[in-house]
C-alpha cells in the first residue's frame, strides 16, 4: 500500500449509509501534520456535511472533525511538534496566516484560504489524516484522549464566549438546549465557576443536569418559568438550531448581558430595537476557535479535569453510530475508535 493512500468511510451520496472507501492524498505538503487517528468524535455538523444540508459537500465525502491521534508524518516548515507526539484536530485544517485576522490571532476569522477539516478536505473518519501545523492541537498528557475529542469542536464552541466576554465566576450564565453543546457548557462553567442555569425541554433532565453543576433548571417550554428569570443573566448561550421566543429570552438578560448564537438557527431572530437600548444589551455569535484558545481549552479542561460525556463506538460501526445521534438519545457526544488495524 502507497504511504499516500488512505483508508476512510464516505458518503457516496447525500443519504446513503457511509461506506468503507481509500484514497490517495498526495504528497504531505511542506507546512502540514500527518496525524494517525485514533478516536474521532461524531457531530451534527458531520450529518450536515454528509447530507449535503450546506450545499457545500462533494462527493465522496470523509467526515469527522473531532480527532484524537498521534503525529506520523511532518512537513518542513511544521514547527513545535514532533512525531509520535499526541495532538488534536478540530473544525479548521487550514487557514492562509496572512490576512489581518490571521496575522491578529483570529485564524478562525481566516478571509483566505480557509479550509474546513469536512469541507473539500478529507476528516477523521479515517485511518489518517492531515492538517496545517497551527491547527494540529497538542494535548496535555493528563487528558485522557478517548473523551477529548469533543472539546476541539463542541468545547471550543462554547468555550471561545467565555473569553470574548470576559466571563468571570461572578457572572450568571444561562445556556439554552443540554445536548452535545449545552452539557460540555455545563462542565466548563461550574469549573469557571459561575453561577448557572440550564434551559431544557426535558424536565426529565433535571437531576442529571444539577449533578453536572448546574444550579438551577429551567423547564424551557414554560412561558412563565422564562418570564421569572427577567434581569438575570450576564450571558445566554443558544446551543440549538430551532426558533425559540427570542425576545422573552432577551428580557432575562441583566444589563449589559448578551445572548450568544452558537446553535445554527436556520430562521431570521426578531429582535426589539428598543430592549437592546434600554439596558446597552447585545445580541451575537461567534464559530469555533483560534489555535490559541484551543490551546488554552485543552490545557484548562486538564486542570480541572473536565470531560465530555461519551458513548464509544468502533468506526467499523459508524453507521449505527450515526443513527445513535439521530435518534437523539445519545448522552451526550458520540465517539469513534478508530479499528482500521
Amino acid at each position: 500500500m502507497s504511504n499516500n493512500l488512505i483508508r476512510a468511510y464516505a458518503a457516496m451520496q447525500a443519504g446513503e449509509q457511509l461506506v468503507p472507501y481509500q484514497f490517495d492524498a498526495g504528497e504531505l505538503q511542506a507546512h502540514q501534520v500527518e496525524v494517525k487517528v485514533e478516536y474521532c468524535g461524531l457531530c451534527h455538523s458531520d450529518l450536515s456535511v454528509i447530507n449535503n444540508d450546506w450545499r457545500s459537500t462533494s462527493y465522496p465525502a470523509v467526515a469527522g472533525h473531532e480527532i484524537i491521534g498521534s503525529i506520523v508524518a511532518l512537513g518542513s516548515e511544521a514547527k513545535g511538534l514532533k512525531i509520535g507526539q499526541r495532538v488534536g484536530i478540530g473544525w479548521t485544517a487550514e487557514s492562509c496566516q496572512a490576512c489581518d485576522p490571521c496575522i491578529g490571532g483570529n485564524q478562525v476569522l481566516c478571509t483566505g484560504e480557509n479550509v474546513a477539516t469536512i469541507v473539500g478536505h478529507a476528516g477523521g473518519f479515517a485511518e489518517k489524516v492531515r492538517a496545517g501545523w497551527q491547527w494540529v492541537i497538542p494535548l496535555p498528557d493528563d487528558l485522557d484522549p478517548e473523551s477529548a475529542g469533543p472539546l476541539l469542536c463542541g468545547g471550543i464552541t462554547v468555550f471561545d464566549p467565555l473569553l470574548k466576554h470576559k466571563i468571570q465566576a461572578t457572572h450568571h450564565v444561562g445556556v439554552i438546549g443540554i445536548g452535545g453543546l449545552g452539557h460540555i457548557a455545563i462542565k466548563l462553567l461550574k469549573a469557571w465557576g459561575c453561577e448557572i442555569t440550564a434551559f431544557s425541554s426535558n424536565p426529565e433532565k433535571t437531576e442529571e443536569l444539577k449533578a453536572m453543576g448546574a444550579d438551577h433548571v429551567v423547564n424551557s417550554r414554560d412561558a412563565q418559568a422564562i418570564k421569572a428569570q427577567r434581569g438575570k443573566f450576564d450571558l445566554l448561550l443558544s446551543t440549538v438550531n430551532v426558533t425559540l421566543n427570542w425576545q422573552a429570552y432577551l428580557s432575562t438578560l441583566a444589563p449589559n448581558g448578551c445572548l450568544h448564537f452558537l446553535g445554527l438557527t436556520l430562521e431570521p431572530v426578531p429582535v426589539s430595537v428598543g430592549s437592546l437600548i434600554d439596558g446597552a444589551k447585545s445580541v451575537t455569535g461567534s464559530p469555533t476557535g483560534s489555535p490559541l484558545a484551543l490551546r488554552q481549552l485543552l490545557q484548562f479542561a486538564a486542570r480541572k479535569q473536565i470531560a465530555p460525556q461519551i458513548e464509544l463506538f468502533p468506526m467499523s460501526q459508524l453507521n449505527d453510530a450515526i443513527e445513535r445521534l439521530h435518534s437523539g438519545q445519545a448522552r451526550y457526544r458520540v465517539v469513534l475508535k478508530a479499528d482500521f488495524d
